[in-house]
């Protein structure tokens, strides 16, 4: 795994880096041999996604202010700035960037949030061009907008879009949290609708709310197999201390705020957000990068221990061949029986992740309670390759690698994350 080092957001234009991995616990700095150093600009978000599916990670960068760059992975180790013959060089303020095939036609597509006005789904047209069809798609707001993502939250088999309003007045915050009524952009979720549109269900799902979420994730914290969202918030001053908020996912129907009965309601700016399986015992904590904009409001990273629960799992490492190795892109199916109900699916893919956090590449599907796995489907888009397994096992972690017709179980040992003998009873904050 390489290195990709952003710099410059909220304040000035700073050089990035790109570091390539020598595979000896040692790094060099290529970014300008890569072609990356051509421009300093204060970039803030980024995001790497097979835009031609040859096989090469392909990266767009989000600036302040500055026009949004594309850079087309040339397969030798640099990188072509085709920002503006690809039609996405548009200047703005922009917070966070997403990739998802959100129109299933086999090419990555983009969602670009932005500080200071309409939001831009880039569609890809397959020649290494893009429109702008945020309009049309009904996917703009809010106005003022920071992190988002792209995640399948009903398990439909399409992506969906979160996208968190930044409307910067406590007044409008505590209304939230009071639950009185605001008067201000919301937090957005937009379902898509399988024909290029999305449908607003923010008040449908019980999201509309003014938050000030600058660090923010999605992840699976009692394994039922529908994504969850934990907000970092606040802002740059001293006095916007907010809790932060885990949202419970409800079989893709609604989200209920449990942050009080979580413990996970901590006062400190949030800046970034993970979900990972950190102890390998099949249940995802919540790591949280806290701290302010200013060296008096730093604080300690925090990791929530999950306590696990009856739930089954499944963790799947996928390895490309001709696709790129790391697997971004790839889509995962599982189907699922839980206590002899009807067959449902849990639908994932490679590499999504909030702009303002990240996630392991690796994918933790967690499966219901007394899950039996009748199959997992994977597709390739840059090959278009499909992979059909039966036969696998619950609550282990497994390796599929492109073209494979067998998967390899990995050995992945478990071990107590915190004081030696501790359990805790809930999620637990750990310094």
């Amino acid at each position: 795994m390489d290195l990709l080092v952003l710099r410059g957001g909220w304040a000035y234009p700073q050089r990035k880096s790109l570091l390539r991995n020598n595979c000896n616990g040692t790094f060099t700095d290529v970014t300008e041999a890569s072609g990356l150093g051509d421009t300093v600009t204060g970039s803030n978000s980024a995001v790497w996604a097979d835009i031609d599916n040859d096989g090469y990670l392909d990266l767009f960068i989000g600036n302040e202010n500055l026009p949004s760059q594309l850079f087309h992975n040339k397969g030798d180790g640099t990188f072509e700035d085709i920002s503006h013959a690809a039609g996405i060089d548009r200047t703005a303020f922009t917070k966070g960037v997403a990739a998802a095939d959100y129109d299933q036609d086999g090419y990555v597509d983009f969602y670009v949030s932005n500080f200071d006005g309409p939001n831009a789904l880039y569609h890809n047209n397959g020649n290494l061009t893009f429109t702008d069809v945020s309009r049309q798609a009904g996917v703009q707001a809010p106005l003022v907008s920071f992190a988002t993502w792209f995640f399948d939250y009903d398990n439909d088999g399409w992506p969906d879009i979160f996208v968190a309003s930044y409307y910067m007045s406590m007044a409008e915050s505590i209304k939230s949290y009071l639950g009185l009524p605001h008067n201000a952009e919301t937090l957005k979720l937009y379902r898509n609708k399988h024909d290029g549109t999305f449908e607003d269900v923010t008040e449908k799902v019980g999201l509309d709310k003014v938050f000030m979420p600058m660090g923010a994730n999605f992840g699976d914290i009692d394994n039922d197999g529908f994504l969850d969202i934990y907000l970092g918030m606040g802002n740059p001053s001293y006095t916007a201390m907010f809790p932060h908020a885990l949202l419970h996912n409800k079989e893709g129907r609604s989200f209920v705020d449990i942050t009080a009965s979580s413990g996970t309601g901590d006062l400190h700016k949030g800046h970034g957000i993970s979900f990972a399986d950190l102890d390998r015992s099949g249940n995802e904590a919540i790591v949280a990068n806290f701290g302010g904009a200013i060296p008096g409001d730093a604080h300690y990273v925090r990791i929530f221990k999950n306590p696990g629960n009856k739930n089954d799992w499944i963790n799947i490492h996928l390895v490309g061949v001709k696709s790129n190795r790391s697997g971004v892109g790839a889509q995962v199916k599982a189907t699922v029986t839980d206590d002899g109900q009807a067959p449902r699916s849990i639908f994932r893919t490679v590499g999504e992740a909030s702009s303002f956090g990240a996630n392991p590449l690796e994918l933790h599907l967690g499966l219901g309670h007394n899950a039996h796995i009748e199959s997992i489907d994977v597709w390739w888009p840059a090959t278009n390759t499909r992979q059909h397994f039966t036969g696998i096992d619950k609550n282990q972690f497994i390796e599929i690698k492109e073209f494979a017709t067998a998967v390899t179980k990995l050995n992945r040992p478990s071990f107590e994350l915190g004081a030696p003998g501790k359990r805790a009873d809930k999620l637990e904050r750990k310094p």
